[in-house]
């Protein structure tokens, strides 16, 4: 292996992020929103939509290895993983655009549409996130410099998460002057145009330090071989599917539970209690001062409840984020991920409890739930890193993209079973689309999905840590080996 200087610039860590900023734009739009757009936007039956997330997302996710193959087989003078970041900005943008659109078809057509257009974002966002987190790998061979482009990374990835999560639903009421339909619209080409120019920037900052050796050769059968026989790589897709299972469960179960769970006149009463009421009003006398009369931001109070809800999370899992590297150091990756995981599966089975009118203890709850969730976030792709350098310790081989796909694949996987999950719930518990009031049953099962389902999956994911035996001194072990064995 080729490796030459393993520090990192602070301008190529920061460009590197884009990237991740740019693709959690659409990300976090299909985790959130997803189920919501295509049940409350496009009026596709939950049923029906349940289906379309499940079957178009597993399709999509099982390109991921076809993906992984072909990347690690890519030579061009920019690398391996760089020039496919390039390649697929326009064609993301493009389709993230058509995948919100809502063409006035027939209710076979927009079933086919979305579809369509669900699976060609999935097979575009492997092809481009796929050789995206591949190159976390291959930046550098130095696991403290892997650990602090991780937390660069995810740093970005709470920004996206923040404009998604915090301010979509008031962003599309704005831009679509109180029309979600061509709010959607409007807000996707914003993000979509956004994301091409960060990706282009992340192609021209970055660079591709550890190289095969010139000799190196295996097979398709070889590299799938390795695969599974590497234990922490089958536990490390395991650990991803539920993760994002939990992740696309709760996100787009709470936009649900904010408009139909919690208690309007408590939400505002908290809202006005807390001084948010007051700051809106600022903001928009400031707007309308300045002469930007449509930039209002809603008076209805699930909104902002849900907006706000979402930003003190996020904000929360930003400090969680700033203190991981610094524990990953200390204790090891593995046991700092187990830690956190299982707390903030804790602060989700606090929702059970909790009544329509207990929103103060739900905010508490969320703000735990994001600052243990934030310890973890850096590490599972920094893990990953270290699982690719485990194949090429035992192996003498690596195959950088092929383990990256695990990560992809179980990504995938999670959000389209966890997607799927939000409208399929919905639908076995009656959820009726535009009621002014949902029934009894369709509340409990709002309920369970934000807090007893979500808790249940994240627990999975804590076991499957007790078999990964990539603990701290094993980290040290490979590392110094590897870097010994390529000095050489």
């Amino acid at each position: 292996m080729n490796s030459t200087a393993q520090k990192v610039s602070v301008l190529e860590k920061i460009g590197y992020s884009l990237g991740d900023l740019a693709a959690n734009l659409i990300f976090q739009t299909l985790m959130t929103f997803l189920a919501f757009f295509y049940t409350d936007v496009y009026q596709i039956p939950a049923a029906t939509a349940s289906a379309i997330i499940f079957s178009g997302g597993m399709l999509g996710a099982f390109f991921n290895p076809i993906m992984g193959i072909i990347a690690d087989r890519t030579e061009t003078r920019w690398g391996k993983f760089r020039p496919w970041i390039l390649w697929t900005a326009v064609p993301f943008g493009v389709i993230a655009m058509l995948a919100f659109s809502t063409p006035d078809f027939s209710p076979g057509g927009k079933v086919v549409y979305a579809l369509v257009t669900y699976i060609l974002l999935v097979i575009i966002y492997s092809a481009n996130n796929l050789p995206y987190a591949s190159l976390s790998g291959v930046i550098t061979g130095d696991m403290a410099e892997r650990n602090s482009i991780s937390s660069f990374r995810f740093v970005a990835v709470m920004i996206a998460q923040f404009i998604v999560q915090a301010l979509l639903l008031p962003l599309v009421l704005i831009l679509g002057d109180g029309n979600k339909i061509k709010g959607f619209e409007n807000v996707m080409t914003l993000f979509a145009i956004t994301g091409v120019v960060f990706f282009i920037i992340t192609f021209l900052t970055t660079k591709e330090r550890i190289i095969p050796k010139p000799d190196q050769k295996s097979s398709v059968k070889e590299d799938l071989s390795d695969l599974f026989k590497n234990r922490p790589w089958i536990i490390m897709l395991i650990l991803t599917i539920f993760v994002f299972i939990t992740l696309a469960l709760k996100s787009g179960m709470y936009v649900y539970y904010f408009e139909n769970y919690l208690s309007e006149p408590a939400l505002a009463t908290f809202l006005d209690n807390i001084g948010f009421n007051h700051l809106i009003d600022g903001l928009n006398s400031l707007l309308k001062s300045a002469g930007l009369v449509g930039f209002q931001w809603p008076k209805d109070p699930a909104t902002s409840g849900f907006s706000l809800f979402n930003a003190s999370g996020i904000i929360f899992m930003i400090v969680g984020i700033s203190l991981s590297k610094k524990l990953a150091d200390k204790y090891g990756k593995r046991d700092v991920f187990g830690f956190g995981l299982f707390l903030s599966a804790m602060c989700l089975l606090a929702f059970i409890f909790y009544s329509p009118t207990s929103v103060t203890l739900v905010f508490v709850s969320q703000v735990l739930h994001g600052f243990f969730y934030g310890l973890t976030i850096p590490l599972l792709w920094a893990m990953i890193a270290d699982v690719a350098d485990y194949s090429e310790w035992r192996n003498n081989r690596r195959a950088t993209a092929i383990i990256f796909s695990a990560m992809i694949f179980g990504l995938k996987a999670g959000l389209s079973i966890g997607g799927a999950l939000v409208a399929g719930i919905l639908d076995i518990f009656g959820y009726q689309v535009g009621a002014a009031e949902q029934s009894s049953q369709t509340i409990l099962g709002i309920k369970l999905s934000v807090s007893i389902f979500p808790t249940i999956t994240f627990l999975v994911g804590v076991v499957c840590l007790f078999f990964y035996e990539i603990n701290k001194q094993k980290e040290v072990q490979i590392e110094q080996e590897l870097i010994n064995r390529r000095k050489n």
